[in-house]
């Protein structure tokens, strides 16, 4: 995508279901330094890049917070974005979490959805996550916050920004365990269950994947160096693609059956391959590792 806009600044709309973290996020971004707008119509959207057009280098880094507080007006945010995105660098962010988590926070601040009407805090959970289908589907970056507090989240996103400016685009390898559940914004995922589970040896069940007794093991099977050199080497067009293409962050998930083991030891192998690739910084991170 060409950025037409001159010396405009960026621009980032932060969307996602109520109670993910929408303010949280805000909050971090401001941190930052970029200019937050919350609770934005989005045919407000076009105004607020003129006016960042107008700046001359004044706001180079906006965010705005668009969300189903908008009512009406925000079920044309999928239209306004196409627009937008044919004349500037705009881009997405979607704040997820489970049906779960997020019932939890609701109850949490005795709070009913805003969608909710005279039904339950689900009800509403499941209007608003049908209407957001097709704004996810076109998020540049997706964050599940269901495992984060709000320090956590602000830490992760913290993370993401700063690292924009040594790096055209941001991978995070993520370990997990399949027994839990795919990382639901995993860009892809590869499958360490071909490789044998060091848990059945008495003296590596205790031991992790960042131990060099589980790693030696694991790296010590057959397929093991093969698959990491051949999905490492697989990897690197579509990292080149995604800079292309100004996708500036992705997660590659790496399973096993309990993200303990062999998930853990093979992503941080992945990483370290992963972080030769020009214009990448990478990220590790052990979603599953401290669970039984």
């Amino acid at each position: 995508m060409t950025d037409t806009g001159g010396g405009a600044g960026e621009v980032l709309v932060v969307t996602g279901m109520s109670g993910a973290g929408r303010s949280t996020v805000g909050n971090a971004l401001e941190d930052l330094d970029w200019y937050v707008v919350d609770n934005l119509p989005p045919q407000m959207l076009r105004p607020l890049l003129d006016i960042t057009g107008l700046a001359a280098g004044a706001l180079p880094r906006v965010a705005a917070v668009v969300d189903v507080r908008g009512r009406g007006l925000f079920e044309d945010l999928p239209d306004v974005m196409d627009a937008l995105r044919k004349g500037r660098q705009v881009r997405l962010m979607f704040l997820d979490a489970s049906d779960e988590v997020l019932v939890r926070r609701f109850e949490a601040v005795r709070r009913p959805h805003p969608l909710q009407g005279e039904g339950t805090i689900l009800d509403g959970i499941q209007r608003e996550r049908r209407r957001l289908a097709p704004i996810r589907e076109s998020a540049d970056l997706i964050i599940d916050t269901s495992a984060y507090n709000i320090h956590q989240l602000a830490t992760t996103v913290s993370e993401l920004f700063l690292e924009e400016s040594s790096a055209r685009h941001t991978i995070t390898v993520q370990s997990f365990g399949f027994k839990y559940g795919v990382p639901p914004d995993a860009d892809l995922v590869a499958d360490m269950r071909f490789l044998p589970n060091p848990f059945w040896n008495e003296e590596l069940r205790h031991l992790t994947g960042q131990d060099g007794r589980v790693r030696d093991f694991v790296l010590a099977q057959e397929g093991a160096m093969e698959f990491l050199d051949a999905y490492a080497q697989s990897l690197a067009p579509v990292l080149a693609g995604y800079q292309r293409e100004n996708k500036r962050h992705s997660t590659v998930a790496v399973g096993c059956t309990g993200g303990k083991h062999r998930s853990v030891a093979m992503a941080e192998q992945l990483a370290a391959r992963l972080s030769t690739v020009p214009g990448v910084a990478v990220r590790v991170k052990h979603r599953d590792l401290g669970r039984e």
